[in-house]
């Protein structure tokens, strides 16, 4: 009987990567476990949207994404960022709604397990066809900024979002509705599928690369980079060295070892301002 027992862990740990190894390859072929229309997406995701400063979801002049943690400090910031220059902030919380902020369940994104950057862009869909502004500033974060690469790339391609039934809008209205894109040590792996398309019509986008990015996203993100300027796309790129992972925010998971940078929190901040500068916005 003990034997029997211990077998039977053996053969449960062995079973384990196989079913991360099968569940990893359906995400990477864009296959979603649920499927939304737009409206059951909107009913669920729009309880935990938050305006900063308040006002209706209508007015939104940025959305914002956070990374795989879920909703911290640094999109309160940002939002507030935008909002001075006139953009209120629709912070999109993509993890509560489905329970993913419980139990560290959050992880599982962070390991491509659940909810990839193409199935995370129908949130955003949904949003840009909430808003009713013809300026909106995107900003994503890691996996937020992985959400708005794919996000671009299906509009441009008019891909539907895995997971989402349709458009909640005709993809080049929503398209055409979106002012720049920004990007913050986004996640350029394997299983983000945005370099396919013509980029020519893609918005002006601006991606900040941390050099000691502790996940190790920095070469793939300049690869890619230049692979996206191939196809026609607009990219500023700036790379700060000294920069780890989630510089700019300062709420942390227990025993994580990322750090927050004040200065380069600032010197982002005045990049982005010149950026958005740049483009009248």
């Amino acid at each position: 009987m003990k034997r029997r027992r211990v077998w039977l862990i053996v053969a449960f740990l062995l079973l384990i990567p196989v079913v991360i190894g099968v569940n990893t390859l359906r995400n990477w072929a864009g296959i979603a476990a649920v499927t939304d229309t737009p409206q059951d997406r909107l009913t669920m995701l729009s309880p935990g949207w938050r305006m900063v400063p308040e006002g209706p979801v209508s007015d939104a002049g940025a959305v914002l994404l956070s990374g795989c943690d879920g909703v911290h400090d640094n999109m309160e910031y940002w939002a507030g960022t935008f909002a001075e220059r006139g953009h209120p902030g629709l912070i999109l919380d993509s993890h509560t709604p489905r329970d993913l902020d419980q139990m560290e369940s959050w992880r599982l994104l962070c390991m491509g397990q659940v909810l990839t950057g193409a199935e995370r862009a129908g949130d955003l869909a949904v949003a840009m066809a909430a808003s009713k502004r013809d300026d909106v500033i995107l900003l994503g974060a890691s996996h937020g900024g992985w959400s708005v690469l794919e996000f671009i790339a299906q509009t441009l391609t008019g891909e539907v979002a895995p997971g989402l039934s349709e458009w909640p809008a005709p993809p080049k209205r929503l398209l055409d509705r979106v002012g720049a894109a920004i990007v913050l040590y986004p996640y350029c792996g394997a299983l983000n599928g945005a370099v396919s398309g013509d980029w020519s019509d893609a918005p002006p986008m601006l991606m900040i690369i941390a050099g000691q990015d502790e996940l190790r996203l920095a070469p793939d993100c300049e690869e890619m980079a230049a692979e996206l300027r191939k196809l026609g796309a607009s990219i500023d790129l700036i790379y700060y060295e000294e920069a780890g992972h989630g510089f700019e925010q300062q709420e942390r998971a227990a025993f994580s070892v990322l750090e927050f940078n004040a200065e380069l929190r600032d010197r982002a901040t005045s990049a982005v301002n010149a950026f958005l500068d740049r483009n009248g916005l």
